[in-house]
């Protein structure tokens, strides 16, 4: 209706846009709208600077013009991805001559166009059932700290003496929903730029997120083989006493962060991480680990080093939740 109202010669650009504008999020249709238009607005000056310097009436000058416009702005969409659309725009304005449209009537077109299309995608995010990316995001990070929290439960009981089973599957589905956080919460720091939302930054929560998975990953290469029988007996319940309580941890950290409630208590991981180091002290003062092999202690070391970065994050992530909580 809009494009009629203002007589647009190609008012379903408007349209396409304002469809493609409206995202799962305020934030995201927000970020979308802007980037289409700056995409748009650079294509549009640069095409126009090439149609009216270089010829393009034969299908050679055409095809040099096109070349001249799409190389500097897909090499631009590749360093900036707001100009992901400024390629595909100057190739639609150069030619648009060929249908009786000079290019600066079609840049300024364009412009109008797609300006229209973003404004009403925004506008209806805004008015019709809007979603709040943050909300997005805490759901987000909820669901992928329960990912977390069964990898931690598998990893740890491999070291105990489990079965060894195949967590790639398990990191490749972490790594997406890690992801999804982080656009998400891109899409929620837009929104507090523009001052739609006034609630916590979410960035902290995602690089907490992304730091726990560090700890996975390098706990996984620690226990990719089982303890030697002369330290099984002393760690297995050492270790059995970290899982359950950093496992129990991230899933109450989880369901606080939907619920919007304070997180639990730390008090448990603590004490199971200083009984392990106890542990580890003791069996070491004994000499039980003068016959293990270099690479087994070196496991055995990286797995302590990385269960201490563990009792930090899961610290910042009790901290990233209170957050939440007051917001």
């Amino acid at each position: 209706v809009l494009a009629a109202a203002f007589n647009l010669p190609q008012g379903y650009w408007a349209v396409f846009t304002a469809v493609l504008v409206t995202q799962s999020s305020v934030g995201g249709s927000v970020t979308t709208g802007i980037d289409r238009l700056i995409g748009t607005v650079g294509g549009v000056a640069y095409s126009v600077l090439i149609a009216t310097t270089m010829p393009h009436e034969t299908l050679p000058d055409m095809t040099l013009a096109i070349a001249a416009a799409l190389l500097p702005l897909t090499f631009l969409a590749a360093l900036n991805t707001s100009f992901r659309v400024a390629p595909v725009t100057a190739i639609i304005l150069l030619l648009a001559p060929a249908s009786g449209i000079g290019p600066l009537t079609a840049a300024v077109d364009r412009v109008f166009e797609i300006g229209l299309g973003s404004v009403v995608g925004i506008v209806v995010s805004l008015l019709v059932f809007p979603a709040r990316a943050h909300a997005l995001v805490t759901t987000a990070a909820a669901e992928t700290l329960l990912l977390y929290a069964r990898l931690l439960a598998t990893l740890l009981d491999r070291a105990a003496g489990a079965e060894a089973l195949d967590v790639t599957a398990r990191h490749n589905v972490i790594r997406a929903a890690l992801t999804r956080v982080e656009t998400l919460a891109a899409e929620a720091r837009r929104e507090r730029s523009s001052r739609l939302t006034l609630d916590p930054d979410t960035a902290p929560l995602a690089r907490t997120l992304r730091r726990l998975r560090s700890d996975l990953v390098i706990i996984d290469r620690a226990v990719t083989t089982a303890l030697p029988p002369t330290l099984k007996e002393r760690l297995v319940p050492a270790i059995g006493a970290v899982a359950q309580a950093a496992v129990g941890f991230l899933t109450a950290c989880a369901a606080a962060l939907k619920a919007r409630r304070d997180p639990p208590a730390l008090d448990a991981v603590e004490a199971a991480l200083r009984a392990y180091a106890a542990t580890i002290g003791a069996v070491r003062r004994e000499g039980l680990m003068r016959d293990t092999s270099d690479e087994q202690l070196s496991r055995i070391f990286t797995l302590g080093f990385a269960l201490d970065q563990l009792r930090q994050n899961l610290r910042d992530l009790a901290s990233r939740t209170t957050e939440f909580t007051k917001g």
